[in-house]
């Protein structure tokens, strides 16, 4: 087991990985940690990201969790104009992943 601190601009993450057999890692979060980095500076942001870790964190697989990690590195006025669609983010994966999250929700 290898435990990982991650420092960005918001604050400090956390994850455990272990490795399967075959040699692959898996990724478990202390939900706690998780949900206090989704609080975020922007109320709108927080009832997107609060509800989702709650609901569907568990159903994602281990790269759609690196996802959801990467962003929420990224900065909330970003993160805003990407979820209101004023801008697309330029990142496949977490284009993919914006998407995802907005499906869960009507806005």
């Amino acid at each position: 087991m290898i435990f990982v601190v991650i420092k960005h601009s918001k604050g400090y993450n956390s994850a455990n990985f272990s490795l399967r057999s075959g040699g692959t890692m898996s990724l478990s979060h202390n939900k706690a940690r998780l949900r206090w980095a989704c609080r975020r500076g922007m109320l709108e942001l927080d009832v997107l990201f609060l509800p989702f870790v709650d609901e569907a964190w568990d159903n994602l697989n281990d790269q759609q969790k690196v996802d959801f990690d990467r962003l929420l590195e990224c900065d909330d006025p970003e993160l805003f104009a990407w979820f209101m669609g004023h801008e697309e983010c330029k990142d496949e994966a977490l284009n993919a992943m914006v998407q995802h999250i907005l499906k869960r929700v009507k806005v």
